[in-house]
């Protein structure tokens, strides 16, 4: 088995508004000196040796990511 991880996270270009939260409530708290933060989603999918990265990619286009605001990447982690 290995193990892939798919990053999703918003385009550059739309507004994030978690992360915009995270950045005031850091303020709140007394942390300063961090500009910005994007928050996304991670999933990590145990695949055993027969899924191509083109299935992983697929999956993650049409079913973990919503392409029109969110950009993903697809990671293979070392085998354990």
């Amino acid at each position: 088995m290995a193990r892939v991880v798919v990053n999703v996270m918003p385009k550059t270009e739309i507004l994030d508004p978690q992360g915009q939260a995270v950045v005031r409530a850091l303020g709140r708290i007394g942390v300063e000196g961090i500009a910005d933060v994007r928050q996304g989603k991670r999933f990590e999918i145990e695949v055993d040796e027969t899924v191509t990265k083109e299935q992983l990619e697929k999956v993650a286009e049409t079913l973990l990511a919503n392409t029109v605001i969110e950009d993903f990447e697809v990671l293979f982690e070392a085998a354990k």
